[in-house]
This record gives structure tokens, C-alpha cells and sequence, in this order.
């Protein structure tokens, strides 16, 4: 199945956001794409509270949501909203960071919201605590489509193997990794961690990514290490998307998926342990 990624460089202005990421859609489903992924915050990537105060809405008036869902079902495509900043309902005025499945007919399939908050300093001078501004997810999320169970997880989600691990025994095929990697830890971190959750579950492995440095009205400068990429299920990287913003289509099948875990079995061998 042809499937495509995005590599965006979203601003902190949903609506420019939206317009940006709908062409690159039509373009990508003209190109014979039946599914399209996004990145991790496709509407707003901002560092300001104040900013996204301003421009964040809750799931039901989300227009980078809705636009999205309408363009869905009038290609006939399959649509993975890498994450959206979403207000919600919780007392302490937090944000959710949510990833959507959008279906063919541009029905919501699935919804996850990240579990794993990125509150780290990477360098003396970048600090980062995600959990500030957005409420951790509880569940995890397996989205049923006509092409096999997707396993949906976003950005920080990656150094987390036990959650990859229970989406694919509980009968993922593919996992989705959509992200805005920093660039210190992107350098580092972002190529073997997708690598090894890819050959630790036999599963292809989908990590559509923000790129270079945004365009922000308010708030400190941001810079995303880009690098967008498909990891086959015996590990292998068949593509890296660089750090250019782009379109980049790619063939989705699940003989990978059957051959890898024939050679390596390791989801049957899973075993309980007592300690330490």
C-alpha cells in the first residue's frame, strides 16, 4: 500500500498550519497515497503558554481537525494527525497532546493522547518539561484499519520499549512514532531507538517528523531535528527523510511483518520473571 510521510515545520499559527499541511495531503494522495501521516503537534508547535492559550481549541472546534477529517473522507484516504495540542476539561487548564486516526469516510477511528511527558534538560541551557502545559495520557492505543492494528505513540513515547512491546502482542503491526525530536537528542538518540523498537516487535516502524527552525510569533526560538523515518521490520532504514520539509511515499506491506517475526520470533518467547 503506498503510504506517505509528512516533514513539516509547523509555525504557532493553526489556521497557515493547516493550509500548509492540506496541500501537501491532496499532493501526497495524488500521488497514489492511501494513507498520510503528520507529525507530533501539526496545528501549533509553540513555546509560549500565553500563545497557546490564545490559539488552542478543544477536540469538538479544532479546525486543523476538522479541515483534516473533511479532506480524509473526500480523498478516500486513510489519515494519521500526528498530535494536536487540544484543550480539555481538567481542572488545572492543561493541554492534551493527542494523535487521531482519521478513516476513509473522515470518521475519528482512533484517538491516542501521549503517555510520556518530556520534562528533561537536554543541555545546561535547553530545559524542557512538557508536563507543565500538557496532562500525561493513561491508555494505550491499538487503531483498527483495513490494512493491519496500528499502535499509535508520539515522540518521548520512543524510549519507552515496554509500551511498544504490549501494542505488539497485542497484535500491532505497525507503530507510529510522530515527533518534533530535539535536535541534541534527534543526533543522538532518534535513529537506534526507532531502529531497535522495530526489530524488538517485528513491526514497521513510521516516524513522521517536524524540521528546522519555526517560525514563532511568541515565545523562545524552536529548532525539531527533522530526519523523518521508515524502519522495516528486520530494522533496516528505508527511509531518512533529511531535514528538508517534505513529501516522502513509501510501500507498506506486511510480508516484512511475518518474515521478521518468522526469523525472530521473540513476541512468542516473552517470559515472566520474579526480582530483582
Amino acid at each position: 500500500m503506498k503510504t506517505a510521510l509528512l516533514q513539516i515545520s509547523s509555525s504557532d499559527d493553526p489556521a497557515e498550519n493547516l493550509e500548509m499541511v492540506r496541500a501537501m495531503v491532496a499532493d501526497a494522495a495524488a500521488q497514489g497515497a492511501r494513507w498520510v501521516l503528520t507529525p507530533e503537534v501539526t496545528n501549533c508547535l509553540s513555546t509560549s503558554t500565553t500563545r497557546q492559550r490564545e490559539v488552542l481549541q478543544h477536540e469538538e472546534d479544532d479546525i486543523t481537525l476538522a479541515g483534516l477529517r473533511a479532506q480524509a473522507a473526500e480523498l478516500g484516504i486513510w489519515l494519521l494527525i500526528g498530535s494536536l495540542g487540544i484543550r480539555t476539561h481538567d481542572p488545572d487548564g492543561r493541554f492534551a497532546n493527542r494523535s487521531f486516526m482519521i478513516g476513509p469516510q473522515g470518521q475519528i477511528v482512533a484517538r491516542y493522547d501521549k503517555i510520556h511527558m518530556f520534562d528533561v534538560q537536554v543541555t545546561e541551557t535547553e530545559t524542557f518539561r512538557e508536563s507543565a502545559n500538557y496532562r500525561p495520557g493513561q491508555r494505550a492505543v491499538l487503531a483498527e484499519t483495513d490494512f493491519g492494528k496500528v499502535g499509535m505513540t508520539i515522540c518521548y513515547d520512543l524510549r519507552f520499549p515496554h509500551l511498544h512491546a504490549a501494542l505488539a502482542q497485542a497484535g500491532a503491526t505497525i507503530l507510529t512514532v510522530p515527533a518534533a525530536f530535539s535536535p541534541v537528542t534527534g543526533a543522538a538518540h532518534w535513529e537506534p531507538l526507532l531502529r531497535a523498537r522495530a526489530i524488538e516487535t517485528g513491526c514497521w516502524v513510521l516516524a513522521p517528523a517536524q524540521t528546522g527552525d519555526h517560525r514563532l510569533s511568541r515565545g523562545k526560538p524552536r529548532r525539531t531535528h527533522g530526519h523523518s523515518l521508515v524502519i522495516a521490520p528486520w530494522g533496516e532504514v528505508l527511509i531518512d527523510a533529511g531535514t528538508n520539509p517534505g513529501i516522502h511515499i513509501f510501500d507498506l506491506d506486511d510480508k516484512s511483518v511475518t518474515e521478521a517475526r518468522r526469523r525472530v520470533p521473540s513476541l512468542t518467547h516473552v517470559r515472566a520473571f520474579d526480582g530483582p
